[in-house]
């Protein structure tokens, strides 16, 4: 399944965030900015933020300053 327009810039979003293994906390605003914006979070945002949030809750990504 193509994923749509917001999606995947939520996506490229998260990918440069994960890149090293950590992620600042303007990096995780513009993201959470990126799935806000059209006031709907569709399944595949969801599908990405549940990524996200299993990642940092693995700590194979650190949150920085």
């Amino acid at each position: 399944m193509a994923l749509s327009s917001s999606a995947d810039k939520l996506r490229k979003l998260i990918d440069q965030a994960i890149e090293d293994h950590k992620i600042s906390r303007a990096e995780m605003e513009a993201i959470i900015f990126q799935v806000t914006e059209d006031g709907h979070v569709d399944p595949q945002e969801q599908a990405l933020l549940n990524q996200l949030q299993e990642m940092i809750e693995n700590k194979e990504l650190k949150i920085i300053p």
